[in-house]
């Protein structure tokens, strides 16, 4: 199909159903005292699956959603939901974000109208951009893919939707998580069409981890591959199993909205900069939003199993030439050593940030719209 305008509409018999759930749990024990230690608290995902059940009202927030202007295009035989904002400046520079997993397209909901519309909220709007906001295959309202999609994948399908659905020649990018993945291949592969990159992690840096030689790596270096296994070895069991057995996982958690909310927030806690405390960054109503995404759509299933792609079937990446921006958010999981990056990519802008965790334009939606803006304004005539 061709680009058609789209509206989130879930039907009331999956609304019913989930009420019927959310009344009908049966919940396991937790030992006494071991708090978050195993995983997510009983007594706080009781809490917030009764205002779930009570109180959330799905309606509200989806009338919210819909006043994006959204799309969906079939692209390589898949349905991309995406948003797609107009700029209004004199020159919009158009920008593809690319989210991750646990969240969604919903990452970038709040800097939308900053980037789109600057005037509107204390900026120049020589800084506008045209925001371009996709559902990576397979999750939301982007269709389940029928074979194993993987970030290559994935960036080769936004090159398509930028240039041939969209009708951009030039364009920005920038993502965290799988985005950041997604944005590095597209970059790596199609950097005729970029101007830049912005990045807000490198990922799990493999080739450290398996480094052999101690002597070529720098202290910084030795510091990463020492903590990212300790990392791994203490929080990274959601990847050994989405990685492995993103089937056998799949039936729980598409069955159980409890179950589906404990394996989700367990994420936002663990990596968000909440010190401990979910409510200091996220309101009830923004994480159930997010998680009604994955249980509406029934996507759990096709999320995880793009752990297991990227695992299995991901090419080699290169180096990176297209000027790219790192913005290093202090409670985000594995800072990168910028050693590495430099050898790795065209580091033309690297920014510490004071605050914020790995969800960053959701946690600190001001300190990253500043940063987007300050790196791309360099390339403004290139566009």
């Amino acid at each position: 199909m061709a680009v058609e305008r789209f509206q989130i509409q879930v039907s009331d018999e999956v609304l019913d159903d989930l009420q019927y759930r959310l009344n009908h749990i049966r919940w396991p024990d937790q030992l006494e005292d071991s708090a978050w230690k195993q995983g997510t608290e009983l007594r706080y995902l009781q809490s917030l699956v009764a205002y779930w059940r009570d109180h959330f009202d799905w309606r509200a927030q989806e009338a919210k959603l819909n006043r994006f202007a959204q799309f969906r295009s079939t692209v390589d035989g898949i349905d991309v939901h995406f948003v797609h904002e107009r700029g209004k400046g004199p020159n919009p520079l158009p920008i593809i974000l690319t989210h991750g997993w646990p969240d969604s397209y919903l990452r970038y909901q709040k800097i939308i109208p900053f980037l789109t519309d600057p005037t509107a909220h204390g900026g120049d709007p020589e800084d506008a951009f045209d925001v371009i906001v996709p559902s990576l295959p397979g999750f939301g309202f982007s269709s389940r893919p029928d074979r194993g999609v993987n970030n290559f994948h994935a960036s080769e399908m936004w090159a398509k939707l930028m240039t041939q659905e969209l009708g951009y020649n030039k364009f920005a990018a920038a993502g965290g998580d799988m985005g950041s993945g997604v944005t590095r291949y597209l970059a790596a592969n199609h950097p005729e069409l970029l101007v830049g990159i912005h990045l807000t992690d490198i990922g799990i840096i493999r080739d450290l981890m398996t480094a052999q030689d101690p002597a070529r790596l720098s202290e910084e270096e030795l510091q990463y591959k020492k903590k990212a296994q300790e990392w791994l070895a203490l929080e990274g069991g959601y990847i050994s199993i989405q990685s492995t057995r993103p089937q056998t996982l799949a039936y729980g958690l598409s069955d159980s909205p409890a179950g589906l909310a404990g394996w989700l927030i367990d994420k936002f806690r663990a990596w968000s900069d909440c010190k401990g405390d979910l409510a200091q960054r996220f309101s009830e109503d923004e994480l159930l939003t997010h998680i009604m995404i994955y249980w509406v759509t029934n996507t759990i299933g096709s999320t995880a199993r793009m752990y297991y792609e990227n695992s299995h079937s991901l090419p080699p990446l290169g180096r990176i030439e297209v000027p790219t921006a790192v913005a290093l958010f202090p409670a985000d999981i594995l800072l990168p050593p910028k050693e590495w990056a430099v050898r790795n990519l065209n580091i033309t802008r690297w920014n510490a940030m004071t605050r914020g965790g790995h969800f960053t334009a959701l946690e600190e939606p001001e300190l990253f719209v500043k940063d987007i803006r300050e790196f791309y304004r360099s390339f403004r005539t290139i566009n």
